[in-house]
Formats: C-alpha cells, sequence, structure tokens
C-alpha cells in the first residue's frame, strides 16, 4: 500500500466507517489497534520482516513494565537499551557492522515507534505513581497507523485521553466536512503539488552538469535551492493533513506537526513550525533537562544566556543526526544547529546593543520581518543540499558554479523569497481580512466547500493526465 494514495485514502475510510459503528472505546481501540497490525502486515515484504520491529516493541514495553513494578532505579538502563537497539536497527555506524543482521527487515515507522517508546519510558520512570499501561494500551499507542509512517508524535496522556473516552469527541457536518477538506487539500499537495516540484527539481539538478550559458546555469542553482523546501512541505505536510483527518473522524486528536513554517522570522521560530512535534519532542527531553543541568553547575550571570545557545544547539544538532546515520546528515545537523545557535546569539547580541524597547521595536518594523524571513528561508533551502544529496552530488553542483557565483544565487534566493513571502503575508491579511461573525469569510463553511470541490477535481483530472506516480514520502524513510 503506496503512502497517501488512493488505495491508502480508501482503507483509511474503510477503518473510519468501521470504528464508528460503535462509541464505546473498547470497540475503537479494537478496531485501531488490529487496523494497524494490518496496515503494517501490508506494508512488510514477509511476515519474518516484522521480527526485529516486534522484539523493539517486546524491549520497549518489558522496560515500561519494569518501571510500572517500582524499579525505577533502572530508568538509565531501559533508555540506553531502547536508543541501542534503535541504532542496531537502523545500523548506525558507530557500532560494528559485523553484528548487524544479514537478512532484510521493516524499519518503516521505527523511528517515530523509538520517540513514543522513548517517552513512555521517561514518563513511567519519572512519575512518583507509575501508570499502568497494558500490553493493549501499549500497542494501541504505539503502532497508531495514522502516526506510524511519519508521526506526528503524540504524547500517551493525550492519546489516552481522546481514545480511551467513555464519552469520544463529538462528529458533526461541519466537523466532518472540514476533515473532507482536509483530506483532499492533503491528496493534492502529495500527489500533485510534490510530484510537479519534484519533476522541476531534478530537472534543475540536472541542468546544471550541463554545459549551458552561465545565467541558464545560475538559475538552475537558483531553482534548486528554492524548489526543494516548497516539495518537501507539500510531500510532508500533504501526508500530515490526511492522517490528522483520519484521525479526528476517528475521533482522536492529533497534534498539529506545521504551522505555517515559511512565515516564519528566525530559525528559531521556523523550527517551532516545522515537525513541530519532534522539536517539542526534543526541546522537553533533550533541550530543557540539558539546559537546567547546565544551569546549576554555571552561576555566572554573563554565562547563563549562553547556556541556552549551546543547549540549542545540542538539541538541533540531534535533528539532524536523527535523520540519518551517514555524514551528510551530520553536517546537516551541524547546520540545523548552527543556525538555532547564531540566531540566539544575534537576539542576545542585538538586544544588548539596542536595548529592550529598541529592540521590540526593531522586532516589529515590517522591513526587519521581511528581511529575517527572506534569510530563514534561504538558510534552511541551502542547508537541505546535506539532506537531499550524496557528496558526489554536492561535489558536482558546487563546481557547476565558482564560489562568487554561488554567493549570487544565495543572494538572489534571499532577495527573491524577502519579495515574494513578504507579498504572499500581505495578501493572505488583505484575503482573510472580510469577516463575520463566524470568522473570515474565506474560512467559512461555504469557502471550505468550494475547495473541497475544486482540491477534488484537480485530484480527478491530474490523475488521469498524469502518468508518472507521485514521489514517495520523504520522512518515510526516518
Amino acid at each position: 500500500m503506496d503512502t497517501a494514495s488512493i488505495q491508502f485514502v480508501g482503507f483509511g475510510i474503510a477503518v473510519t466507517i468501521l470504528v464508528n459503528l460503535r462509541r464505546g472505546p473498547m470497540w475503537r481501540s479494537i478496531i485501531l489497534l488490529i487496523a494497524s497490525l494490518v496496515f503494517i502486515f501490508l506494508l512488510a515484504p514477509n511476515p519474518t520482516a516484522l521480527l526485529p520491529l516486534m522484539g523493539f516493541l517486546v524491549l520497549g514495553y518489558v522496560s515500561i513494565f519494569a518501571l510500572q513494578r517500582g524499579f525505577s532505579r533502572f530508568m538509565v538502563a531501559c533508555v540506553i537499551a531502547v536508543i541501542l537497539g534503535y541504532a542496531w536497527l537502523k545500523r548506525y555506524t558507530f557500532l560494528p557492522s559485523a553484528t548487524f543482521l544479514s537478512r532484510p527487515y521493516l524499519v518503516l515507522g521505527l523511528s517515530y515507534i523509538f520517540f513514543r517508546v522513548l517517552h513512555l519510558i521517561i514518563e513511567t520512570g519519572e512519575d512518583a505513581e507509575p501508570r499502568r499501561i497494558t500490553p493493549f494500551f501499549y500497542l494501541t499507542y504505539v503502532i497508531n497507523f495514522t502516526t506510524f509512517i511519519c508521526g506526528p508524535i503524540e504524547r500517551y496522556d493525550d492519546f489516552a485521553r481522546d481514545q480511551f473516552a467513555i464519552n469520544p469527541l463529538a462528529l458533526g457536518p461541519r466537523v466532518i466536512g472540514s476533515q473532507i477538506e482536509r483530506i483532499l487539500r492533503g491528496f493534492v499537495k502529495v500527489n500533485i503539488a510534490a510530484m510537479l516540484l519534484f519533476s522541476a527539481h531534478q530537472d534543475a539538478i540536472a541542468a546544471l552538469s550541463q554545459p549551458l550559458p552561465l545565467s541558464l546555469k545560475a538559475f538552475a542553482a537558483f531553482k534548486t535551492a528554492v524548489l526543494y523546501p516548497f516539495f518537501l512541505y507539500c510531500n510532508f505536510s500533504g501526508y500530515i493533513d490526511i492522517v490528522l483527518a483520519f484521525a479526528r473522524l476517528m475521533r482522536l486528536r492529533l497534534p498539529e506537526n506545521f504551522d505555517r513554517p515559511f512565515s516564519a522570522t528566525s530559525f528559531i521560530d521556523f523550527w517551532s513550525r516545522w515537525h513541530i512535534t519532534l522539536s517539542v519532542w526534543l526541546k522537553t527531553y533533550v533541550y530543557n533537562p540539558l539546559l537546567m543541568t547546565l544551569m546549576r553547575r554555571v552561576s555566572s550571570k554573563k554565562i547563563m544566556p549562553y547556556l541556552g545557545v549551546f543547549s540549542f544547539f545540542v538539541t538541533f544538532f540531534l535533528v539532524g543526526v536523527w535523520h540519518g546515520r551517514t555524514s551528510e546528515f551530520m553536517v546537516f545537523g551541524l547546520l540545523q544547529g548552527g543556525g538555532v545557535a547564531v540566531n540566539k546569539l544575534w537576539q542576545i547580541w542585538l538586544g544588548n546593543l539596542l536595548g529592550r524597547n529598541r529592540y521590540k521595536s526593531l522586532c516589529m518594523s515590517y522591513v526587519y520581518l521581511s528581511l529575517s524571513r527572506g534569510l530563514t528561508f534561504t538558510w534552511f533551502a541551502f542547508t537541505l543540499f546535506w539532506f537531499w544529496s550524496s557528496w558526489i552530488q554536492l561535489n558536482t553542483m558546487a563546481t557547476s558554479l565558482s564560489p562568487i557565483q554561488w554567493l549570487d544565487v544565495w543572494l538572489g534566493v534571499w532577495t527573491a523569497s524577502t519579495i515574494v513571502l513578504a507579498a504572499w503575508e500581505s495578501l493572505r491579511d488583505l484575503i482573510l481580512r472580510p469577516s463575520n461573525a463566524d470568522g473570515p469569510w474565506m474560512q467559512g463553511r461555504y469557502a471550505r466547500t468550494i475547495y473541497a470541490s475544486a482540491f477534488a477535481l484537480l485530484a480527478f483530472v491530474f490523475s488521469l493526465l498524469l502518468s508518472h506516480p507521485a514521489p514517495d514520502l520523504v520522512y518515510k524513510a526516518f
């Protein structure tokens, strides 16, 4: 079953209907667990390919069970065991390759299972009165098919509040209509917009290695940098739209994973809008504990602000390392951590230079916000070179233009993104300004009906006209 495909949407519709045949929490949970197991079996090439994943799930539950029984002193050992088990199954290069399994096995969804299992272990170990999580509750949460492929990463308490509630979330015509519109929007994002952007991006990469005039090569480099962030956004957020909508139709609220990330006016702000649940998880379990530990050890008031800088760097370096085990992802992590750390240093320096009031005034300036928004997009776009390419590709692209010419491309991306994103923000504000008692007209029931109809027509027409399959979901690889 291809993710975000017509088959996946059909599977989601069937499960939604079954879940809503009864309102009881046990019925809804049983259907969700069975659907999740069927979904995983459909993804696996053969049943034996699931054995390592099953072993990891058992390791996680044994750890949680031990902590529930009062063995909290072993929490660190449980965390380390789960991390090493994950790294071993993902074949991280710091482990001896001779120990890896030689036969192929399913690792799809493992990264997101890892986050949920680790979350349960830490919360159970730190809770004075450990929650009682049965194997049924554990599996229903950990392998939930709506979050299996690429998140979002939900906290267990939030999941249990909705999934095991006696009185489930209400479903009315307005809720159902808005979720159908979201499914159609996500389908168009993944299967049409992402496909067109990916095709254009591949053409731009190919043009860089061709004997073209300098102006055309520079434009190809410009497109190579600009197109991929939009492709990745449509590819990832489109799938998230689909699964969030299906979860809501099954009376389950999943956390949002995107909040208009290209409207961010700083790199710190960007990571509070892009892959939100990953950022929140790492801030909760890496940034906050690290910062608190450092603050207890350092008493100097002058050094105190820079502890946050260091903690930010470590946290978002791990973002890159989590994405892959190659050296390219190490660099990607360094660029993410470095971008957030430099952003924080800039805020500290500018705040000290201007003072609180003048700094706040500057941050409200239209020109400053526009330039910051453009710079944030530009930095993210160029860091993604280490996300999607190899060192061989990077070398080919780097030698296609001189360093000065690449600097011109960088400035061109910054200038263009500053102007286009500022224009988009103004246009969006203008469109959403007309409103009534129910909110902006363009977000009302009738407008959404028009959107849904347009998305459905667009999906139907493009499915007939386009012979190329949509590119695979990028984040399923993680």
